[in-house]
């Protein structure tokens, strides 16, 4: 199975020396092989653990780019103050990286989101906002409420994930140049769904880049979302309608971070909520993986993949976060009813959702 990659048994460090405390534990995570997955599809398919980040997911690579940039450009000085509109992950790693520099931290947030999340903020020392979620033409967008908010204030920014293309080039310096080592230059495809663009747009350059081509870059996406129907309609735009399970993902316009390269992708597929919950209990139970729904979507993508493109095939993807952020969620016999998801789950599996 393994003859064209070496993959160690135990874990090796991209440095010998001490890092520089949190920013510099960011990156350099693991690239797991999915044994029982790759097994059932004949293929082989891995995931970049970017819940192994010290601010436990792959939004942590954004934060501390995006806050690196700011500095580059002297747009913020010591003492100032951080403000991003964010669905949840990337404003925990903001907040990380803020406690870090010494930044105060404001973060807008859909009121949506699970209260893991923003009870994990507001402990980070983060001043959270949660307002009401409207569509991103609305003026009252957590975004845009975002950014009125910093323009009022002296030495602060406005990060702005979904269009700050420092996003994508944290990845395509960082999780791309990762994957195309750990895969020593052998990949076939690489797959993941996307909120903001910066993952799949900076590490699908940098792949496309160094294969000459050769490695196909995949989006996934969830219910609700209109990538899918763009990339496959020719770039037609329809209304957003619907919603999923996961969080942090979909989307209903290309941000200027995906725009860097939305027309270079090789294509896009829907991924329902019931395979999504249905992958979260089984990486749990065959590969000992707790993670959340988008990164379940995620593999759920790489095993649909990895089937087109056949036996032998390799395949990446992302594992966002773990599923510590939405366990009276995702493992909830009464929410799980409530989003008619309980038949989306083997009855074998069922013996995991161990909460009412």
């Amino acid at each position: 199975m393994f003859s064209a990659l070496r993959l160690s048994a135990t874990r090796t460090f991209a440095t010998n020396a001490a890092v520089d405390g949190f920013n510099g534990a960011i990156g350099n995570t693991p690239l797991i092989y999915l044994k029982h997955l790759s097994e059932r599809t004949g293929a082989q398919i891995f995931g970049k653990a970017e819940f192994q980040n010290p601010g436990g997911s792959v939004k942590d690579r954004a934060a501390l780019g995006l806050i690196r940039d700011a500095e580059n450009k002297g747009l913020i000085k010591p003492g100032g103050t951080v403000v991003e509109g964010t669905a949840g992950n990337t404003g925990i790693g903001l907040a990380h990286v803020c406690r870090a520099k010494g930044y105060k931290c404001v973060i807008y947030m859909p009121d949506t989101q699970s209260q893991e999340k923003i009870d994990l903020l507001r402990m980070l020392g983060a001043d959270v906002r949660p307002v009401p979620a409207v569509a991103f033409e609305n003026p009252k967008n957590y975004n845009h409420q975002a950014q009125e908010y910093a323009e009022g204030l002296s030495n602060a920014i406005w990060t702005d994930q979904f269009d700050n293309v420092a996003n994508a080039d944290a990845h395509y310096t960082s999780t791309g140049p990762e994957i195309w080592e750990q895969t020593q230059g052998q990949l076939d495809g690489f797959v993941c769904a996307t909120g903001t663009g910066g993952t799949l747009a900076g590490v699908g350059k940098y792949l496309k880049e160094k294969s000459g081509g050769k490695t196909q870059i995949w989006l996934a996406d969830p219910p609700g979302s209109v990538l899918t129907s763009y990339i496959t309609s020719g770039g037609k735009l329809v209304e957003r309608s619907g919603s999923s399970i996961t969080e942090g993902i979909g989307q209903g316009r290309i941000t200027d971070n995906l725009g860097t390269f939305v027309n270079e992708l090789s294509g896009a597929f829907t991924v329902p909520d019931e395979k999504s919950i249905e992958m979260v209990y089984e990486l749990l139970d065959t590969e000992g993986l707790y993670l959340g729904a988008s990164s379940a979507l995620n593999v759920v993508a790489a095993v649909e993949l990895a089937q087109r493109l056949g036996k032998g095939s390799r395949i990446a993807t992302i594992l966002c976060d773990g599923a510590y952020r939405y366990q009276s969620r995702l493992f909830s016999k009464k929410w799980l009813v409530s989003k008619g998801l309980e038949n989306a789950i083997p009855e074998h599996l069922k013996k995991y959702s161990v909460l009412e």
